[in-house]
């Protein structure tokens, strides 16, 4: 005859100090983040978190970016906890790139297209890498620099979106080259241009300093490439 279940008294059970908050926090994340696949996140979740590593959690609840084809592709949000997790090292290897993908329950196909574009080894230069998500983004070279400063920023959500002109010129140079047409008097006279206004706003630059190139995409004359070869990992 099979024994009776045990019945426990409230008396009876320990519950853990930490739980509560623990609990509280995950959920608040995933509301937050609002992963594809819930449960390949929270192993992400709490792998991270038992190893005080950066979690994979925006900062905010995002919105469907309106370019994008599909809505489990990489977004802003998305891109910025890569940035938190992986831009520390400067670089950081193919594999540990996979697993924070992974997690973050992207798509491998758009990550395998990323690292083809890059031309990536097994030791990936993080800002490079960074630059080809935000044309991911993009789509052209001015959006793309655009979500940039937008994800690097310290300014507040809104705000002027600065970051160092020294990051804005290492990453348009890289993506002004990925094809390898644009010349480099070209990129030398664009950065040249901005430098005065960079000087009033002591070595940063944002958004507005340069959306009004239209000339950057336009009468680059990698654009169409430029935009051809991105477009792959939308």
């Amino acid at each position: 005859m099979p024994l009776p279940d045990t019945i426990y008294c409230a008396q009876q059970i320990n519950i853990p100090p930490q739980l509560p908050d623990i609990l509280k926090n995950f959920t608040k994340a995933a509301i937050r983040t609002q992963p594809k696949d819930l449960l390949l996140w929270s192993a992400a979740y709490f792998s991270a978190l038992s190893k005080g590593e950066c979690l994979p959690v925006k900062d905010r609840l995002e919105m469907n970016v309106v370019t994008q084809k599909a809505d489990n592709g990489l977004t802003p949000g998305l891109l910025k906890i890569l940035h938190k997790q992986l831009s520390p090292g400067k670089t950081c290897n193919n594999e540990e790139l996979q697993r924070k993908w992974r997690g973050l329950c992207l798509p491998m196909e758009q990550l395998e297209t990323l690292l083809s574009l890059g031309s990536f080894g097994p030791d990936i230069d993080w800002m490079e890498f960074f630059a080809l998500g935000c044309s991911a983004l993009g789509g052209t070279l001015v959006s793309s620099l655009k979500f940039a400063c937008e994800i690097l920023t310290e300014d507040e959500e809104g705000g002027a979106a600065r970051i160092p002109f020294s990051t804005f010129a290492k990453l348009y140079t890289y993506l002004a080259h990925l094809d390898g047409v644009m010349s480099q008097d070209y990129i030398d006279n664009f950065l040249s241009s901005l430098q005065a206004q960079v000087e009033l706003q002591h070595g940063m630059i944002k958004p507005l300093d340069f959306i009004h190139w239209d000339n950057m995409d336009s009468a680059a004359p990698d654009s169409t490439n430029f935009a051809r070869g991105t477009s792959r990992a939308e």
